[in-house]
């Protein structure tokens, strides 16, 4: 960050809060308006200190490395608008108009690396590469996409609004790392918009053009970044719409009868599409994901972050082995770090969001009840979905990190999923109580009028 920041970044902050005035009213309702330019906020917030934290902490990192990439292609830009354009729309190619420029980025052939800067480039065209600016967009972009999550959740569970808005937007870790100039930025806005267009497409069937132009961004953007969150989500997801439509055919025995289709047709769909997007990948085709995080697992636990690595155990690769460290992935996806094993002040924040997660959890299972918690969840579609996705991604990351530096940043997805899927489950198990108290009142009551 330097002079260019500090004075480009106040004038393009009131452009974007006057923008997001003008068409809040278009995007909120009485439950979500007041949440709109709060949310935002902490967005703008979240990419502004990641950036300072980078520069002065960590002394670099990739969200330099992404912005000296786009140095290079604003450079390509200003020598001529046509190189700057055709650097931007390449994909690794080679080119002898651009090697002078393509011969200086590490990235170039990093195609999910590339991808970020391509997006940074085109954001800063429109700002004079100003780091801090490029970094507001990312955080505008992945706001877009997480205000889409939150209204959904909302359309679902309208009585859980203000806790859902809590879980969506201001989890200090899921604002600070989902909003600045990195990938993960763009993943999380992403998972937005997909998960806004599979509601409306697939179960709501409303709004259906908006949805499918943002599912088909939201995809794209998935599987030019990190194709493994749109992996995790895709089976939950295609069953979570089988089940909302098999619950709405009146005959309870097709209903039974059906179900069990609906489920197989769902992870059958779930797998052709897994294998269709990886196949032939050498970094996420299915046939070679044991194998893949035998050797990620290494890599990051040997390159030890701040003394913050953790061991969930021997894998060898294989997926009988996979199954043998799942549960020790999920507890350190969503439990972990512990307060005693954070060794930063950044790994402090986030052992306390473990830490409520932690009690959450077991709050809410012990005040319902481990059955009857178990019960809900696969009562409701929603709660279904959430939990499986949840699973998925947790063995994924937490099998995949070996460290909690990298854990902090690569488990945010799940983390507004597991946190709403709570709050959803403790709203519907506290109006169960009223309705069973309220039954009881009324049984009570129609006795007492029988025995007059």
């Amino acid at each position: 960050m330097d002079f260019q920041d500090l004075f480009l970044t106040p004038i393009y902050l009131g452009l974007f809060y006057g923008i997001a005035f003008a068409i809040r009213g278009r995007f909120t309702n009485a439950l979500t308006r007041r949440y709109f330019i709060p949310a935002l906020s902490v967005k703008f917030l979240g990419a502004i200190a990641l950036g300072i934290v980078y520069q002065f902490y960590y002394g670099g990192g990739d969200t330099y490395n992404y912005y000296a990439h786009t140095k290079i292609v604003y450079q390509a830009f200003s020598d001529s608008p046509m190189l700057g354009l055709k650097l931007v729309m390449a994909n690794g190619e080679f080119d002898a108009a651009t090697i002078k420029y393509t011969s200086q980025m590490y990235w170039y052939k990093a195609s999910t690396e590339y991808f970020v800067v391509r997006v940074a480039s085109l954001c800063g065209f429109l700002c004079f590469n100003t780091y801090s600016v490029i970094a507001l967009m990312f955080a505008l972009l992945s706001f877009s996409g997480m205000w889409a999550m939150f209204i959904t959740f909302v359309r679902i569970a309208p009585i859980a609004y203000k806790k859902l808005a809590f879980s969506v937007f201001f989890l200090p870790s899921v604002f600070f790392w989902g909003s600045g100039l990195m990938k993960d930025s763009l993943c999380i806005g992403a998972l937005g918009w997909v998960f806004y267009a599979f509601y409306h497409l697939t179960i709501e069937k409303r709004n259906l053009t908006i949805a499918a132009a943002m599912g088909a961004l939201g995809v794209y953007v998935l599987v030019s970044t990190k194709v493994y969150i749109l992996l995790s989500f895709m089976p939950p997801a295609l069953l979570w719409t089988f089940n909302e439509n098999n619950q709405r055919i009146r005959s309870a025995a097709l209903r039974a009868l059906l179900k069990p289709v609906f489920l197989v047709l769902g992870l059958a769909a779930g797998y052709l599409g897994a294998t269709n997007l990886t196949a032939g990948d050498e970094k996420y085709d299915v046939e070679k994901i044991g194998e893949r995080t035998k050797v990620n697992q290494q890599y990051l636990t040997s390159g030890t972050e701040n003394g913050s690595s953790y061991n969930i155990g021997s894998f060898d690769g294989s997926l009988s082995a996979l199954a043998t460290v799942a549960p020790q992935a999920v507890v350190v996806s969503l439990f972990r770090p512990f307060p005693w094993e954070a060794r930063s002040a950044i790994m402090i924040l986030s052992a306390l969001e473990s830490m409520l997660m932690l009690y959450l959890t077991v709050s809410l299972f012990y005040k319902t009840g481990v059955l009857k918690t178990f019960r809900l969840i696969i009562s409701k579609p929603i709660l279904t979905f959430c939990f499986i996705f949840v699973i998925i991604f947790a063995i994924g990351v937490g099998t995949n990190s070996g460290n909690f530096g990298t854990l902090v940043r690569y488990k945010i997805p799940l983390m507004p999923f597991y946190l709403a899927a709570l709050y959803i489950m403790q709203f519907q198990a506290n109006s169960a109580k009223k309705l069973g108290r309220f039954a009881s009142t009324e049984k009570r009551a129609s006795m007492v009028a029988r025995a007059a």
